[in-house]
């Protein structure tokens, strides 16, 4: 959120104000949090930061509102491998523009395009860079994610290296896991013809998951990239990396990595949320 409030003129709200935000609204809807266990269901958090002072003028606001939402959810895809295409049509970022921030303007107008990618059958659109539509920069919902794999030898993880793309905690956290499995990771520019090697790909997302991707069809050419998991199931190394992230956000692993924030189902015993705001009170409103 710092990064992406900054790309459009806000000023990031504190770390320490941001997270008792999210604490509050987890252990205030504790109710929610579904059972222990139950497949492929969470509590998902949606902060959401904007300007919110009276004006038309193109200039920064003097007030901004951030707010967190909550909501228990299922993984977004499902838990089934499924088929993407190629977004040919439409470009999702300019290229020294805003694809690295997470705002809204990045996924209102690929909506009619995935809608219509649906209707043929694609759950899954995947995006090229807008300068030369020659190197995968990540799915509209989900980043790209690409493993290749070699008998006698160690599985290689492949990610974008884009300046288009939002920096996806999942993505990150499986390369993490993929290092720690012994694994070679690779963050670099991905050639569209660089599909057909892949032994596997995923699209990985926070309200996504972890996404088997079964293939990826370019129109244009005519080409269908297929990948190993069945029509039912993903394959071995994304259901790898898929039940040790899992197993993490579940209590039932270990966090070697310190990814977890436990919060108690009930309001924390400290000063209400606006007292945090000492100074700031003129320019943020607060809503949990």
């Amino acid at each position: 959120m710092a990064h992406s409030a900054c790309v459009i003129s806000i000023p990031p709200p504190p770390i320490s104000l941001f997270l008792r935000c999210v604490r509050l609204a987890v252990s205030q809807n504790a109710a929610y949090v579904p059972p222990h266990g139950t497949p492929n269901s969470f509590m998902y958090i949606r902060p959401l930061l904007f300007g919110s002072s009276p004006q038309i003028s193109l200039v920064p606001p003097d007030e901004y509102t951030l707010c967190v939402y909550v909501t228990p959810a299922q993984s977004y895809h499902g838990s089934q491998p499924l088929d993407a295409v190629i977004l040919e049509e439409f470009d999702r970022a300019a290229p020294r523009g805003t694809g690295a921030a997470k705002v809204g303007g990045n996924y209102a107008p690929v909506m009619r395009w995935s809608d219509r990618a649906r209707s043929e059958g694609y759950h899954l659109t995947l995006h090229l860079d807008s300068k030369t539509h020659t190197e995968i920069d990540e799915f509209s919902t989900s980043a790209f994610l690409g493993i290749k794999t070699q008998a006698g030898e160690q599985p290689v993880l492949v990610v974008p290296d884009s300046a288009a793309i939002i920096a996806s905690v999942t993505s990150q956290s499986c390369q993490v896991l993929a290092e720690a499995f012994g694994w070679k990771v690779e963050k670099r520019a991905i050639k569209l013809d660089e599909l057909s090697s892949f032994s596997e790909v995923i699209a990985a997302g926070t309200a996504a998951t972890l996404v088997p991707v079964r293939s990826i069809t370019s129109k244009s050419t005519e080409q269908k990239f297929s990948f190993n998991c069945s029509d039912l199931a993903p394959g071995p190394m994304c259901m790898m990396l898929l039940d040790a992230i899992q197993k993490i956000q579940q209590g039932d692993a270990v966090d070697f990595f310190n990814w977890c924030d436990p919060v108690e189902g009930r309001k924390p015993a400290a000063l209400p949320v606006k007292s945090v705001l000492t100074g700031l009170e003129k320019h943020v409103k607060i809503s949990v």
